[in-house]
């Protein structure tokens, strides 16, 4: 295992696929809901799950949670448990809170909380989808800050046996290309001499609005 890991609490989708993941990449996981049926369901995945009460102080204490180095409150659509947990995440000390909102209001209690991190699950998934199916090239886009996105674009057949230096993104439209997915590899930071071929896949750094004038030019 690496590190002293997460305690989830809430094991919904967002908690469930969460500890999975976080499991599969090494780390101990505690997964805590009041719902016995879910906590049987994860208790195979996770390295350890348990029906508890989390906005009992004195049942959060009992169970360790202080010792995790990161607490992440996955809690559904029970806005008042959510906060509560949160509450008592910070006062038993845990380093690292992270708490699921689920509205804009949600997002900014959890923030006046000092939460260290507030993810919004759904509304991100949303953004992601949209973008996917109004941009036929775009495989992935990642909201990095409300200024900067990193997306994933494939390169179109127009800008086959172009280099970097004919497309000069930085010049012309501000964005940035980080890296090329080709088949043989990706490659890390290219130079402007680097060839683009037909499916390649670039990794796009910069504002929307920049990134948006990069994919209409490209296409066209």
């Amino acid at each position: 295992m690496r590190g002293s890991g997460y305690v989830i609490i809430g094991l919904g989708r967002f908690g469930s696929s969460l500890g999975k993941e976080l499991v599969k990449l090494g780390y101990e996981v505690l997964g805590i809901d009041k719902d016995e049926e879910a906590v049987q369901e994860m208790s195979p995945y996770l390295t350890h799950a348990v029906v508890a009460e989390c906005t009992d102080e004195e049942v959060m204490r009992s169970l360790g949670v202080r010792n995790f180095d990161c607490g992440v409150v996955a809690i559904g659509d029970d806005i008042q448990a959510s906060i509560l947990t949160t509450i008592q995440l910070k006062d038993l000390g845990v380093k690292r809170v992270v708490a699921k909102a689920i509205s804009e209001l949600h997002g900014r209690v959890l923030e006046k909380l000092g939460v260290d991190r507030v993810v919004y699950p759904e509304r991100d998934m949303g953004i992601r989808v949209a973008h996917q199916l109004a941009s036929p090239n775009l495989l992935d886009y990642i909201e990095l800050s409300k200024d900067y996105t990193i997306a994933e674009l494939t390169v179109p057949r127009g800008l086959d046996g172009k280099s970097l230096h004919d497309l000069n993104p930085r010049a012309r439209f501000g964005c940035s290309i980080v890296a090329i997915n080709k088949t043989k590899g990706v490659i890390i930071a290219p130079n402007a001499e680097e060839v683009l071929r037909e499916k390649d896949v670039l990794v796009i750094i910069g504002t929307n609005d920049q990134i948006d004038k990069f994919e209409v030019a490209v296409n066209r």
